[in-house]
């Protein structure tokens, strides 16, 4: 691939679809109240799954839709500046994260040549215990309202139905649905 350039391909696509591009004149709020965390994971199309259209929701994504500080500060962000009054973490079947422990995946860096011990990549060993943990991190952020509606479910990509696993009123004292 000497001299040719990596991103041709994307690039190329973008310019036919700004040829028809029309600005909906949408504002950057969600027009759901609603922000979705899920995973990076290519088979998983938030709006679509969840009936909603753009501009709808603030979706955040990294691997295995883990509730980092990043995350965190998004969700403040998308709260007082964007509209969101809701949140839902979504977690999938077959997820790469609970097929690793982080030594796992150390190790393969390792393999090709990085060492990446100083990273925490946050692998799961238990998707429901660690979901119902996340979306009790979100719940108890100083920084969000104590009483803003947070859930957690598991996004089957088989089928395409979520289980969800901590209702929106569900207690942190409650252990996850099984």
């Amino acid at each position: 691939m000497c001299g040719v350039d990596p991103f041709t391909d994307v690039l190329t696509a973008n310019a036919e679809y700004a040829k028809t591009f029309v600005d909906d004149g949408r504002p950057g709020v969600a027009g759901s109240g609603l922000a979705v965390l899920t995973c990076m994971d290519s088979r998983i199309s938030p709006l679509e799954m969840l009936g909603l259209a753009k501009g709808d929701a603030k979706i955040l994504r990294n691997a295995g839709a883990r509730v980092t500080e990043d995350v965190l500060r998004t969700l403040v962000l998308a709260h007082y500046l964007l509209g969101v009054d809701r949140v839902l973490v979504l977690a999938h079947t077959d997820c790469g994260m609970t097929k690793n422990t982080d030594g796992d995946v150390h190790a393969k860096v390792l393999a090709q040549g990085v060492d990446s011990r100083s990273i925490d990549f946050r692998t799961i060993s238990d998707q429901r215990t660690t979901l119902v943990h996340d979306v009790q991190r979100i719940r108890s952020w100083p920084f969000l309202p104590p009483k803003m509606p947070v859930a957690g479910g598991i996004y089957d990509v088989r089928t395409g139905a979520i289980d969800l696993v901590v209702d929106a009123d569900a207690t942190a004292e409650e252990p996850p649905r099984t």
